[in-house]
């Protein structure tokens, strides 16, 4: 199933309400659990000339991690940690595969990795990350930072 870009959700990756995001349409693959984006990023992210900016990399991975949950029905999850293994230059312009997957799960926390591959399979970066299941709700009321960021720590 493809998951395009909502023209209502502002998010800066993926979502179609945000003139400044990226947009990216990303591919739920239900049989393998996955999910995937094929896509060429453009020159604007770029850090080093030719090259994609490390933040940028780091957003990838973070962002198609993020859509695991999408498996899980209504479960939210946030990003409470991302280590990032910047293996080769991630070149600009040219088609790249973004894939994540869930490793554990355990109470609120759910493990999950990540990989950017040149489409003959060649590791670009690869992440890790654990997110913490929260409650929409709670964060949608406006409740102070501190109670915001204990639900995001599995508090």
């Amino acid at each position: 199933m493809l998951l395009r870009p909502n023209p209502t959700n502002g998010c800066f990756v993926c979502g179609g309400a945000n003139a400044q995001g990226m947009q990216l349409t990303f591919e739920q693959d239900d049989a393998a659990q996955r999910i995937r984006g094929k896509f060429r990023i453009s020159a604007q992210y770029q850090g080093a000339v030719g090259y994609l900016h490390g933040g940028m990399i780091a957003t990838l991975l973070d962002e198609v991690m993020a859509k695991v949950s999408r498996f899980f029905g209504q479960e939210h999850a946030v990003t409470a940690d991302l280590t990032v293994e910047y293996r080769r230059p991630v070149p600009v312009e040219d088609e790249l595969v973004v894939e994540g997957w869930e490793t554990a799960r355990s109470g609120r926390t759910r493990s999950r990795e990540g990989e950017i591959r040149t489409v003959s399979g060649v590791v670009l970066a690869r992440g890790q990350a654990t997110f913490v299941v929260i409650d929409p709700a709670r964060f949608q009321r406006g409740g102070s930072a501190g109670e915001k960021s204990a639900d995001a720590q599995g508090k």
